[in-house]
Order: structure tokens, then sequence, then C-alpha cells
């Protein structure tokens, strides 16, 4: 909080702070009558009306009364992470796009619209980097209209947490009535790290690497109603490998240059915490460090505590979060 040299709270932010990361503290009373101090840290997203709100990196606007502010200041862009590789959220973007390509996808302006039979969100959404290149309500109503002629409903990604990323955007959705519907994280660490976990090499021996998913893998992933579809999205992206260990636990690699993406790390329910989601990351590891790759990411939605917990145990560190955002029907 900005405090002067006389020791009081000011208020430093204005509307013109709009799109900028800022830090604020209000007051308000709590049950006993005693003020209580709330701080908020995250990008200022709107300013109207007597009420500010504020999106955090999770994704969560905040809405605040502007009576109730003591003080705010704009602070810089979150620091980079000091833990795993250098990355900007663009080339994050773009390569997590490249790992899991729709059957259809058509250019508006810098946006991407994707499509593919339904099969996840992440095949079927507006990859909404840049710019449309026209107004965002007539951008939004072309793609309601580009998801409706498909059968499938309108769904726009864009991220929070990270320099570069789209809160603005995300308010804008919010305010068109779009509701967020799924947030997940972008995690990324060292390859190494990955290929050296702590686990039993008879275990990572047992992995079996291919090219393709059988019906073995489709089925453990649990996700797929259309086979055909979903090997078509499955199978495309650089360099695609599948890895099973005895019809117990599957995992997805995607290598391309320096990155490899993990993906569909599924172990059955009754053989967890045995390390076959980690001979499982690990044998994929090893194959991507043999093609030249250096830095992992992976995607884990924020609800999934288990792998959260997994992932940072490995040393993966979340870098920014994105958000499926729905068109609600009116």
């Amino acid at each position: 909080m900005e405090i002067t040299a006389g020791g009081r709270l000011e208020i430093r932010i204005t509307p013109a702070d709009v799109g900028k990361r800022v830090s604020v503290r209000r007051v308000e009373r709590g049950s006993g009558g005693a003020p209580a101090f709330t701080d908020t840290v995250g990008v200022l997203t709107s300013w109207n009306t007597g009420v500010v709100t504020i999106t955090r990196k999770t994704g969560e606007s905040v809405r605040i009364a502007e009576s109730s502010l003591v003080a705010g200041k704009v602070v810089p862009a979150a620091p980079a992470r000091r833990r795993g590789p250098a990355a900007s959220f663009g080339e994050l973007a773009r390569t997590s796009a490249r790992a899991w390509v729709p059957l259809e996808n058509e250019p508006l302006g810098e946006w991407t619209l994707r499509a593919a039979g339904g099969f996840t969100r992440r095949a079927n959404s507006v990859l909404a980097l840049g710019d449309p290149g026209i107004p965002l309500d007539d951008a939004l109503a072309r793609v309601t209209s580009w998801y409706a002629e498909r059968g499938l409903p309108a769904y726009v990604q864009a991220a929070t947490g990270a320099a570069g990323t789209q809160e603005m955007l995300c308010a804008e959705l919010e305010a068109r009535g779009w509701a967020r519907e799924v947030s997940a994280q972008v995690r990324i660490g060292g390859l190494a790290a990955v290929a050296d976990l702590d686990v039993d090499e008879a275990l990572v021996s047992d992995v079996r690497l291919t090219r393709a998913p059988d019906e073995d893998w489709l089925g453990r992933y649990g996700r797929v109603k259309d086979p055909e579809t979903a090997r078509r999205v499955l199978t495309a992206g650089p360099s695609v490998w599948f890895a099973a260990a005895g019809g117990l636990a599957i995992g997805r690699l995607v290598v391309d240059g320096r990155w490899a993406g993990f993906a569909a790390v599924e172990v059955d329910p009754e053989h967890r915490r045995r390390g076959l989601a980690s001979a499982v990351m690990a044998a994929l590891a090893r194959r991507a460090l043999e093609e030249g790759a250096s830095a992992a990411w992976l995607q884990v939605e924020e609800d999934n505590t288990g792998a959260r917990a997994l992932y940072e145990g490995m040393g993966f560190a979340t870098h920014h979060s994105y958000h499926h955002y729905r068109r609600v029907a009116v």
C-alpha cells in the first residue's frame, strides 16, 4: 500500500489506470463494528459508477465499492518465476495450441476459431490471442454463429496471471454475460527433473511408447465419444507420443522444439499412489530429451488438487491460468 511520510494511506489510482496492475486496500466493518482491511492485487479492469473491478491472476473478478477504498497504487507486472525455464505467455499459448490441434480452424483477425466435433473444450473454443480485427461485439456475434452452425456451444479461451495475458478481455466477456466455466493452470518446469524422478525403474521399463493410441488407451482416457475424432485430435502435433503402463496408466507427450508438453496422464483409481504416473512421465520425458527438448509444460484444472500436488512435487510452477468462457443463452 502507498503510505506517505506522515504515515497516512493514500489512493494513487484513478479510472485512467484501467488495464494496469494495481494493489488496493479496502475497509469494511466487522461484526463487532471494528474496521477490517482487505488487500487485493490484480489488473484494474473497470471503474464505473462508483464500483472498481479488479481481476486477480486466477481469473476471479473482485468488485469493490469506490467509497470503501483507503489505499491503492499501480504496481509492476508480476515478476518472472525464478523456478523453471523462462517463457512468455505468447510462446506458451501458441506452443500449447499446436499440441492440441482441432479438426477445423478459421481465423478471425488474430483470433482462431477451433472445432473438433465437441471433443474437449480446448479443441472447440476460440483461441483469443491478439486483435479480432473487428469490434468485440461483432467478433462475439461471429463466434456465436460459427459454433451454432456446427451444433456446438460457443466458448472463448482467455488467460490471466502473467505479463501479456487477457484480463481485460475476461472482464469484457463477463460484462457481456459470458460465464467462466472451467479454469486451469499452465505449469512449467525443467524437463531433466522429470526424467530423473525418484521412481522404480522397473515401472519405467514397463511403460510402452507408441505414436498412436490403441483402444485400451482411449478407454483409459475416458473422454472419448467418437474414437475417430479423438484419434485425429490426439495424434496431431509436431512430435506426438503415447505412453501406456500395463493398462493401468497412460500419458501423452508432444515435443515441439525446446518444449515437451504432457497431457492425459491418467491412472486407474485402484492403483494410484504407486508411482505409475511418475513412471509414465519419466519415460515420456526421457524420450523428449532424446529429441532435443529441455523444458516441460502441462495444464491442470484448478479443482484437481491431487494432480496439482503431484506436479508441484515434480517441480512444476504455475506460469499463468486460462479459462473457458461460455456464451450464456439469453
